[in-house]
């Protein structure tokens, strides 16, 4: 029975994306989304920090376009690699391969957003007034 792998994630890097390449010439861009987990009313919010790596055209990307704090939606697959760390110790891990990057904000947006008061706007229709705050989304 064939399983299912499917990881859809949003979040903000932690750092500026690596790219490399290999010795093939392919493309690869490592790096790592803070995703928000949920709480308890209340409850202190925590994150967690999940290892990403992009390939080919998608890795040229996100190194080109994304910078620490950009704010991503990462669709791939988990991987589970091991390999031999410089002391010859045993080291596993597990990543997001990302297929697909989404950017989930123009580039500054949130310098813009911070430095740039917010305005409300009123739409009238037929007679009524109704302002964002009271849209259900």
């Amino acid at each position: 029975m064939a399983g299912i792998n499917r990881v859809v994630l949003v979040g903000r890097m932690v750092r500026d994306p690596e790219l490399k390449r290999t010795n093939s010439g392919a493309s690869v861009t490592s790096f790592t989304i803070a995703v928000d987990n949920l709480t308890k009313a209340g409850g202190e919010r925590s994150a967690s920090f999940i290892p990403c790596t992009s390939w080919n055209k998608t890795a040229e990307n996100v190194s080109k376009y994304c910078s620490k704090g950009s704010l991503v939606g990462v669709d791939g697959r988990l991987n589970q690699r091991s390999y031999e760390d410089k002391n010859g110790q045993k080291r596993s891990v597990v990543e997001v391969v990302a297929e697909s990057v989404q950017f989930l904000e123009r580039k500054g947006a949130t310098e813009e957003t911070e430095s740039q008061p917010e305005e409300k706007s009123t739409v009238a229709h037929e007679g009524i007034d109704s302002s964002d705050d009271d849209l259900p989304f």
